[in-house]
């Protein structure tokens, strides 16, 4: 529990002070909230979206794979799965939304062309391989949302922590010494009044 400040004009201005800027810091930090849960409210309907859609396509990529192994074999597959080269090019840039880095990955290509020989291949193998790439692209696309809600929710429950301790203890302990400290003065002054004016009508009484 803080103890009350000295009864003094000075400090009387530096509660004042603090108070205001207390309040301000208040608002502030309600306003960084609110964006910040618009936000992620936006990246929450985003990740609904995109988990059905990775349902559906993961299913269909699933289903294309095994008509590609019934065409071609499960072996010849495997071999043509060889030489496609690693995806470990990936670009992610980062957005600030109030002091908030929200990641934002650049898309890859879809449908680029097969790095494996057409000759031998199948119109299940390329819809195999053309329904990879898109299964990748949403897993990153994925990763972008859900790395972004993440961040959005821890920042929001500090911004929440503040914005409670201004509102239960900092402004009421900061109100509470203004009103004391307005309060002994109020009290100094009138002691103050009533001394002079018995001083007064005493040297009055003393001239007569």
């Amino acid at each position: 529990m803080k103890t009350k400040p000295a009864p003094t004009r000075g400090n009387l201005s530096k509660v004042k002070k603090a108070l205001e800027l207390a309040r301000r810091g208040h608002d502030l930090l309600e306003q960084k909230r609110q964006i910040l849960m618009m936000e992620l409210m936006k990246h929450l309907e985003s990740a609904r979206e995109v988990q059905g859609e990775m349902k559906r396509l993961f299913e269909e990529a699933y289903s294309s794979l095994q008509r590609a192994n019934v065409s071609m074999g499960i072996d010849n597959v495997e071999e043509m799965a060889q030489s496609i080269p690693v995806t470990d090019v990936i670009t992610i840039r980062l957005r600030s939304v109030m002091g908030v880095d929200i990641p934002e990955v650049d898309p890859i290509a879809e449908s680029p062309m097969p790095s494996y020989s057409l000759i031998g291949s199948s119109c299940p193998m390329d819809r195999a391989y053309l329904n990879a790439r898109k299964v990748l692209s949403l897993i990153l696309k994925l990763a972008e949302v859900e790395n972004s809600v993440y961040r959005l929710a821890v920042q929001i429950r500090k911004t929440y922590r503040r914005v409670n301790a201004l509102k239960k203890v900092i402004i009421p302990y900061n109100q509470e010494a203004e009103r004391f400290i307005s309060d002994a003065l109020e009290e100094m002054d009138r002691e103050d009044f009533v001394r002079m004016k018995a001083a007064k009508e005493g040297r009055g009484g003393e001239e007569n």
